[in-house]
């Protein structure tokens, strides 16, 4: 067998095990910004434009850019590849396709060169700066909504003449030389998994320019647009096997490969500062509300994935297809998403719910995708307040309940504890690790210790209808353990 291909540009005419770019990269132009270029982007956004530089020319190419020191990583990769990489999606029934993508046409590392990064996004060509800076990078307090002005890169920013820490520093300073050469402003797009991420990205980046230049701020307020979207398709950390895998199917090396599930959706708003891609030519769903299908992924899938994740950890579950076949957990999840996530919805257009809960059952019992439990629960201070917690406010607002995402936020409690119902070492990944843990320890003295935390939970601690299914399911993990919990759950 002969050694594998170098991922290049130069070899690309060499490759035959895989589908290429079908489109003249050197004549490709970043039009698009994009902040964050990690798994997620390179198996969503990039295809998406990947496909439409197929069908629509050269203006849209984007280029990447890591403003965090572990982003020298994906600098490292992508350099020497030109950019390229390979997307393999795998089927339930076994088919495996993989993919080269050449949308991405430069990455720049911030901290290698921060005025070459302000430059790029001050060019005119640049039209659209995108985002998947993850739910703590837009630095907002998940009860509150206010933009933190203590954080010390934010400080640090905020003085004259600093090259730039954050996402707010770079695109703030861009946007002041826009506006003095008189190039008019792009649109900055969320992709992140944030209810009314557009709304988030608005109010955060204009809270951060109105503290650097009130005058400017008022300039972003009329000309930049913030749209809002949708974003969908489970993107496990690439494994270390993928690489392998790839160069023996393919015959390509690829430094940082990507795997994705085959299901895709993107719904995102109509309104740009100046112009856009014709995103609907490629599968985009383009709206005028997106606020329907993102309420639907947030408390559907990604609540989903947190019910799923913090009891299948206590069971002793690695991988989030053997969870979800697991019928205790199957019921959790179906019983959520029917009874205490769909409730809360406003009507979808065009979606029939019990298929979409269908389907989603369906995307988690995948087992090519070897998705693990221990990614779903990560950032879980990030990802409950936004996705799980709403869902148990709006019930107890409309005088219901939510038991099952109640006894989800004992789960995480439980877990963050340590120790599985086995006995088996939890490592918490959070960046707030440490206080999970002492809080959790905590609450066996005084029970409501974990949720006493207006940043996670608002007045959740002081609601009965939270406080009595919570205190409720985590004595009886404590006491009885996962399985015979969820089977009491169901049994209700």
């Amino acid at each position: 067998m002969s050694a594998p291909v170098e991922l290049n540009q130069a070899n690309l005419p060499s490759i035959s095990g895989a589908a290429l770019p079908d489109y003249q990269r050197a004549a490709v132009g970043c039009g698009i910004v994009h902040f964050g270029v990690g798994g997620f982007h390179r198996a969503h956004q990039a295809v998406y434009l990947d496909r439409l530089l197929a069908d629509e020319g050269a203006a849209w190419g984007i280029c990447g850019v890591g403003l965090r020191p572990a982003d020298a990583a994906m600098r490292d990769a992508l350099a020497p590849q030109d950019g390229l990489y390979t997307l393999t999606l795998k089927h339930p029934d076994g088919r495996v396709e993989t993919s080269v993508i050449g949308s991405i046409v430069d990455y720049l590392f911030a901290p290698d060169d921060p005025e070459t990064v302000i430059e790029r996004l001050a060019a005119p060509e640049v039209r659209i700066v995108s985002l998947t800076i993850t739910e703590g990078g837009y630095n907002f307090s998940a009860t509150t909504g206010e933009f933190d002005t203590e954080n010390p890169d934010v400080r640090h920013d905020l003085t004259d003449g600093a090259a730039p820490r954050t996402v707010f520093g770079y695109v703030t300073q861009a946007l002041r030389r826009r506006r003095d050469r008189g190039i008019g402003a792009f649109t900055v797009m969320s992709c992140d998994n944030i209810e009314g991420n557009g709304h988030v990205a608005a109010r955060t980046f204009i809270a951060f320019a109105r503290m650097a230049d009130p005058e400017l701020a008022q300039w972003i307020t009329e000309e930049v647009r913030f749209p809002n979207s949708m974003v969908d398709r489970i993107t496990p950390a690439t494994p270390g096997t993928l690489r392998g895998e790839v160069a023996a199917a393919t015959g390509i090396d690829d430094r940082w490969p990507v795997v994705a599930e085959p299901y895709t959706q993107w719904v995102l708003e109509d309104t740009f500062s100046a112009g856009r891609p014709r995103f609907e030519d490629v599968g985009v769903q383009v709206v005028d509300d997106v606020a329907p299908y993102e309420l639907m992924k947030l408390r559907l899938l990604n609540a989903g994935h947190q019910a799923l994740g913090h009891f299948a950890r206590l069971l002793g579950y690695e991988y989030v297809h053997d969870a979800a076949a697991d019928p205790d957990v199957r019921g959790l999840l179906r019983r959520y998403m029917q009874n205490e996530g769909r409730p809360t919805l406003h009507p979808v257009p065009g979606i029939d719910l019990d298929d979409y809960i269908d389907t989603l059952i369906e995307r988690f019992s995948n087992p090519a995708i070897a998705d693990t439990v221990s990614r779903l629960c990560q950032d879980a201070s990030d990802r409950i307040p936004k996705w799980l917690v709403p869902v148990i406010v709006s019930r107890l607002d409309s005088g219901t309940s939510a038991p099952l995402a109640a006894a989800v936020v004992a789960a995480w409690t439980r877990s963050c504890e340590g120790t599985a119902d086995d006995g088996a070492a939890i490592r918490i990944v959070d960046r707030d690790a440490e206080r999970l843990a002492e809080r959790a320890r905590r609450s066996r003295e005084t029970p409501l210790a974990f949720v006493a935390a207006p940043d996670l939970f608002g007045d959740l601690a002081d609601r009965p209808g939270f406080t009595g299914p919570y205190l409720e399911a985590l004595t009886a993990l404590r006491e009885n353990g996962a399985r015979a919990t969820l089977r009491n759950l169901l049994a209700q």
